[in-house]
């Protein structure tokens, strides 16, 4: 330390650094199906007729008739139905991520100094 003071200075630097970081996904799934449906169906119908005709004339001249007969009628019907299934599906997927970052450097530069003034009695010392 001298008679005139003291003096120093100086310099003081720091950074900061942030990192936020965001991310995220989002998935939907649908499906919609139809209806398997079957259908059967039958019908049957006989019919069966049988008969006789018998014609006669008298005393003149003889006449003489004679009928016979048969009558038969099958019907059948067969239906078969199938409706099928019908149906979709659907799906979808995202996904997103994020990073900021923030980096700031500071600095700051500073100057401190005593003084000793003397001469007497009364020694005093300022600091600046």
């Amino acid at each position: 330390m001298s008679e005139y003071g003291e003096f120093a200075t100086g310099h003081e630097s720091s950074e900061l650094e942030q990192l936020h970081q965001a991310a995220g996904s989002e998935q939907d799934f649908q499906s919609q199906f139809g209806v398997f449906a079957q259908e059967h169906s039958a019908s049957e119908s006989t019919d069966f007729e049988t008969g006789r005709h018998v014609e006669f004339t008298g005393a003149d001249g003889s006449h003489y008739e004679s009928t016979d007969f048969t009558s038969y009628s099958h019907d059948s019907t067969v239906s078969d139905s199938v409706f099928a299934a019908q149906g979709s599906e659907s799906a979808h997927s995202a996904q997103f991520s994020e990073l900021d970052a923030l980096r700031a450097k500071l600095e700051s530069g500073f100057a401190q100094g005593t003084q000793i003034s003397g001469g007497g009695p009364g020694l005093s010392i300022t600091s600046n």
